[in-house]
């Protein structure tokens, strides 16, 4: 958030919730603490931390979340034994007693429950960091990094009991109300339980539940009585054939429930780890008929364990009718409250329709691989640098009287947060788009599969910059003169004029139409894709244009293949964790993919491609060609008045949350 969206005159003085959120905002029991809300900020990985500690930037990035209005706040997973390195910035819970007491100050003005996430990866860790055999049930090689774990001995596993034990006791001395386990993804808990990686013939084999409630019965006689006591569990790995059903989740909480003070029940494993947090082409709120289930099981052994819905749960009304209708006891809306920290405290005040909206996209919340990105959101990129701005509660002092006047060209992201910041601060704003909509680049990218929770994005600008009185105009033209006359009349000018189409990088000759990506979005989204032809997806970026625009010819009945230099289709969607399932969707609509390929020429009802190792040409037929190469800056009128000040793609094509963080920091030279 913005430090003006936290001044304190932005929310309405109604501290009451509608009749409809009125179940998700009030206030949550556990184990005799008062959570102020029944929304849970789960342990998402940030690399936020100080070599193996948690750091400032990790007390500022959950206070955010606590003065929003989260009820539980789980901090990120800490690894209990030194033999679990699972990412570079990976927390050791042994470091971590500092900041655990610091995030619990930090949190405690706002009465949020901070719990201490612990966990040990086993076999889906990385043995690169301490160079040390990574642990496991057995010697089972891992599906993605394929290395053979150690099978660990009795002698390991006292080692790991006591070490998730001395954890919770150093939590719980720190200050946090509890812990929780993962026994989820990335857990030796859940690998432990799994019969794909648990073949042992002991004791822990016969009883593959055995070390779960060893290690629950640990904690809680290390934490003592008073402690809470919560359980991430995978009840679906997905894999029907060897791994953990439904079935056999109903099973095992029975006799987990005397322990537990909540459990959280999630799905996916190592052959399925997209499953667990997936991009925009899951439906919200996919685990609710697993949450269902696993809540009947404890009903039906007479526990009255709380139980928290998990999965892409974005929306407050979503979340607040799971809670009505007994889905569950509390709702974990992590995601959400990256996209809008404040989440809770607008549904509060009947402000819902102001959360900013969760795109879902992934592309800046899996921060776990060799970028070591930090966390963040497209729309609300001050998320991870929350520890530069001012504390929570915090304002700016307010702008004196006449208003200054602003003009911002263009409607895309970067111009609509600049025009909403400018207005928040008190200028009086205008701005002024070519197209007839707003949105840019942006809108036609909602328009992908798996990409429209986008246009919600861009939806909320608009009622955001209607609510804030901002003077917008689409469909207006705006040349070097009418820059003068702006300057001309006092106004401060910010240009956000965006990117345009580069010139084919391949030889075009008649009989074959080559079109840019927008440029066919635009076809698209008018009914023209009809009669296209034999089509080819041109797509040297590898992200998830060229991979959405195939799927959609395909969907629409066009002969369609994809032409990429890359070992696979759309080789960037290894960051939003959608590589594997975009190339299965591919596969199945009968997208032909060429693979180390790059696309020549086009003419003559074909296409010239070549082999980008063996330098081998062939001709396939074409009749259009979809150009989904990088695009280039619209920087004409800055060229024309270089001095003006420009955002987003009109300095260079990147992605949502470059163009909103420079609208945003343009405030400052305001």
């Amino acid at each position: 958030m913005t430090p003006d969206d936290r001044a304190p005159n932005d929310l309405a003085p109604d501290d009451r919730a509608p009749d409809d959120l009125a179940p998700l905002t009030g206030p949550a029991l556990l184990r005799g603490w008062v959570a102020p809300s029944r929304v849970v900020f789960g342990p998402i990985e940030t690399n936020l931390g100080t070599g193996r500690a948690l750091s400032d930037r990790h007390t500022a990035f959950y206070a955010s979340r606590a003065a929003g209005g989260a009820g539980v706040i789980v901090t990120e997973i800490a690894s209990v034994h030194e033999s679990d390195w699972p990412y570079e910035r990976a927390p050791l819970a042994a470091s971590c007693a500092q900041r655990w007491a610091a995030v619990v100050a930090a949190c405690r003005p706002y009465r949020s429950l901070v719990l201490a996430g612990l966990g040990h990866a086993g076999g889906q860790g990385v043995s690169a960091y301490h160079q040390r055999v990574l642990w496991a049930p057995s010697g089972v090689a891992d599906v993605v990094t394929r290395e053979v774990a150690y099978a660990v001995e009795q002698p390991e596993i006292d080692e790991l009991v006591a070490g998730f034990a001395a954890a919770a006791s150093l939590a719980v001395r720190a200050g946090c109300a509890g812990v929780e386990l993962n026994a989820g993804q990335h857990s030796l808990l859940r690998q432990f339980l799994s019969g794909l990686t648990n073949r042992r013939s002991d004791g822990y084999g016969e009883d593959r539940g055995r070390l779960l409630r060893e290690v629950l019965a640990a904690v809680r006689a290390a934490m003592g009585p008073v402690a809470v006591l919560g359980l991430r569990l995978c009840a679906d790995e997905l894999a029907p054939w060897g791994g953990i059903t439904p079935a056999d989740a109903a099973a095992l909480v029975p006799s987990l429930a005397p322990l537990l003070d909540y459990l959280v029940p999630v799905r996916g494993c190592a052959l399925s780890e997209s499953a667990t947090r997936p991009d925009g082409h899951t439906e919200p709120g996919f685990n609710r008929a697993l949450c269902t289930g696993v809540r009947a099981a404890l009903r039906g052994s007479g526990s009255a364990v709380p139980v928290v819905l998990q999965g892409s749960v974005v929306d407050p009304a979503m979340a607040s009718s799971a809670l009505v209708h007994r889905t569950a006891e509390l709702v974990e809306m992590t995601r959400a409250q990256l996209a809008d920290p404040r989440l809770v405290s607008l549904a509060r005040a009947g402000l819902a329709e102001r959360i900013r909206p969760a795109t879902l996209s992934n592309q800046h919340s899996r921060v776990r691989g060799p970028e070591n990105l930090v966390i963040s959101d497209e729309g609300e990129p001050d998320t991870g640098y929350e520890a530069r701005l001012p504390r929570p509660g915090g304002h700016l002092p307010a702008v004196s009287a006449p208003p200054r006047r602003v003009l911002v060209v263009g409607g895309g992201p970067a111009g609509l947060e600049a025009a909403r910041v400018a207005a928040l601060r008190g200028y009086r704003v205008r701005l002024v788009e070519r197209a007839d909509r707003l949105g840019g680049a942006a809108r036609l990218a909602a328009a992908l599969p798996g990409r429209t929770r986008f246009g919600l994005l861009l939806d909320w600008w608009e009622r955001e910059l209607a609510r804030l009185r901002v003077d917008v105009r689409t469909g207006v033209q705006v040349g070097v003169g009418e820059l003068d006359a702006a300057a001309g009349e006092g106004l401060r000018v910010l240009l956000c004029t965006g990117s345009r189409p580069a010139p084919p990088a391949f030889a075009v000759g008649s009989g074959v139409d080559v079109l840019p990506a927008a440029e066919f979005q635009r076809l698209l989204l008018g009914g023209g894709a009809a009669g296209l032809g034999r089509a080819v997806v041109h797509d040297p970026v590898g992200d998830w244009t060229g991979v959405g625009i195939a799927e959609q010819l395909a969907a629409s009945g066009v002969d369609c293949a994809l032409v990429t230099p890359d070992p696979v289709a759309g080789v960037q969607l290894s960051r939003t964790g959608d590589l594997a399932d975009a190339n299965a969707r591919l596969q199945r609509a009968g997208v032909a993919r060429e693979l180390y390929t790059a696309l020549c020429s086009a003419g003559d009802g074909a296409a010239t491609l070549v082999d980008v190792h063996t330098g081998e040409r062939r001709r396939i037929r074409c009749d259009v060609v979809v150009d989904c190469a990088q695009r280039l800056p619209d920087d004409t009128l800055w060229l024309a008045r270089p001095h003006l000040a420009r955002a987003g793609d009109c300095v260079a094509p990147r992605t949502v949350r470059e163009a909103v963080l420079e609208g945003r920091e343009w405030r400052w030279s305001l």
